[in-house]
């Protein structure tokens, strides 16, 4: 494994640290939504149902992918503080387990995901025409289940050691490949048939298989593979797992009852809730790229027990989240025409400005919810983080009880209380760092 040195840039140069791993990042994280753009501009030319499936078939499978994404974000903070240690075999030890564990847990989505996926496509609406061809895409989609989980822990072990780049390039190479063979194998040319939907899915797999051997491959390179494994070890990833899964559990009740609530409100008020949904997502991005970058420094001042550097990392990581909330909340508010244009119908103008502003004056909150998110990841308090996020979800729900959906400005009201379910997260995620509430890992002892 490659040793970072004590003597780390992050020290010396701290905000050029922060930044310099952060790009790289981000540029991984936007490739697959915008390949996810792509591919549905290619199957849109099948037709409406063809775009239909698509949409089951993806957001069926993104929901048990998701499930898994337990072993990065376990594995980066667990290689981060095994390399603030020097603790190699360690790292080499988690890494391999990880990589056992994904293994498995691929070829259980296999065996379990091909009876449950036209239960799935039912589930979620799908009749007909269109659940034939979902039911079509999820089961090819299913066959690269061990790669894309082998590829979220080999990104996770990869980010602990503070590669940033490895990732990046397999993420931009994978998806550019994917675009290649939708082309091919979706519309057909020359000797490749037109294979329809069934073609997206398996050039999603071909792909995902060539980045899965890659990134596993990156990874063996700096770690070897471990003497032995410890069983017991795999008990940690677990638990992390129990943590995320109601953590992330969690999260996504909330979205849903938001939306819910948007969409009781009436059609206008739904379709412009849809649309400051996706521009939020997809700001979200540069959060998360600090949010990762956060994690892995943490994670190693941690593991070489320099809590003063580690509560540094978080202050400047902090500052630069704020700054971005600041910058994302300014190019919304200049944006707005744009958006209206491009995705809100002219009916639901309307309602859609005042909430839209909301939604953008909070991006700095927002920003410190990730960021914070990220911090705490790299000190593996994942059970507090937990329970922050049940208490915000509750906050929030409240929030969302209390909107009266037959007044003028209902949507404005659902995303003031999306405002306080972040500001409750944003909130303990400062709290625990400073002052250090609790038994905070940021607590320096004297």
């Amino acid at each position: 494994m490659s040793a970072i040195p004590h003597d780390h840039p992050f020290i010396h140069k701290p905000h050029r640290t922060v930044l310099a791993l952060s790009v790289p990042v981000f540029l991984s994280l936007v490739a697959e939504p915008l390949t996810g753009l792509i591919d549905t501009a290619f199957v849109a030319r099948l037709g409406a149902v063809a775009l239909a499936a698509l949409g089951v078939g993806t957001i069926a499978l993104s929901s048990v992918f998701w499930i898994f994404n337990f072993l990065a974000i376990g594995t980066q903070t667990e290689v981060a503080q095994a390399s603030g240690s020097s603790a190699e075999e360690r790292a080499a030890r988690i890494n391999g387990l990880a990589l056992a564990m994904s293994g498995l847990f691929g070829l259980l989505v296999i065996v379990v995901g091909w009876p449950a996926a036209p239960w799935a496509a039912t589930a979620l609406g799908a009749t007909g025409d269109i659940h034939t061809q979902a039911l079509l895409y999820m089961r090819i989609r299913l066959f690269g289940a061990p790669a894309i989980i082998a590829s979220l822990t080999a990104f996770g072990a990869l980010r602990g050691l503070q590669d940033m780049r490895t990732p990046l390039w397999i993420a931009v190479t994978v998806n550019a490949l994917n675009i290649l063979l939708d082309w091919l194998f979706i519309t057909g040319v020359g000797p490749f048939p037109a294979w329809g939907i069934g073609g997206a899915a398996a050039a999603s797999v071909f792909a995902q298989w060539i980045g899965g051997i890659w990134a596993v491959t990156a990874v063996l390179r700096q770690f070897g593979w471990p003497s032995k494994l410890r069983l017991h070890e795999a008990g940690r990833l677990l638990q992390i797992g129990g943590d995320l899964f109601l953590r992330t559990g969690s999260l996504t009740l909330f979205l849903l009852l938001a939306t819910r609530v948007a969409t009781r409100i009436g059609a206008e008020s739904g379709a412009a809730h849809q649309a400051i949904r996706q521009v939020w997502t997809f700001t979200a991005l540069g959060l998360d790229a600090l949010a990762v970058t956060g994690q892995s420094l943490v994670g190693y001042f941690m593991g070489s027990a320099q809590v003063a550097q580690a509560r540094r990392v978080a202050w400047v990581s902090c500052i630069w989240g704020v700054l971005m909330g600041v910058l994302l909340g300014a190019v919304m508010v200049l944006g707005q025409s744009w958006v209206i244009r491009g995705l809100v119908p002219e009916t639901a103008v309307a309602v859609f400005v005042p909430a839209w502003l909301v939604a953008a004056v909070v991006q700095p909150i927002n920003a410190l919810a990730f960021v914070t998110d990220g911090l705490h990841w790299g000190t593996g308090d994942y059970r507090y983080l937990r329970n922050v996020v049940f208490l915000a979800t509750l906050t929030g729900g409240i929030g969302l009880w209390l909107v009266e959906e037959t007044a003028v400005n209902a949507l404005t009201w659902v995303w003031v209380a999306s405002g306080a379910w972040i500001s409750v997260r944003a909130l303990f995620g400062v709290l625990r760092i400073w002052p250090g509430i609790g038994q905070s890992p940021f607590t320096v002892k004297q």
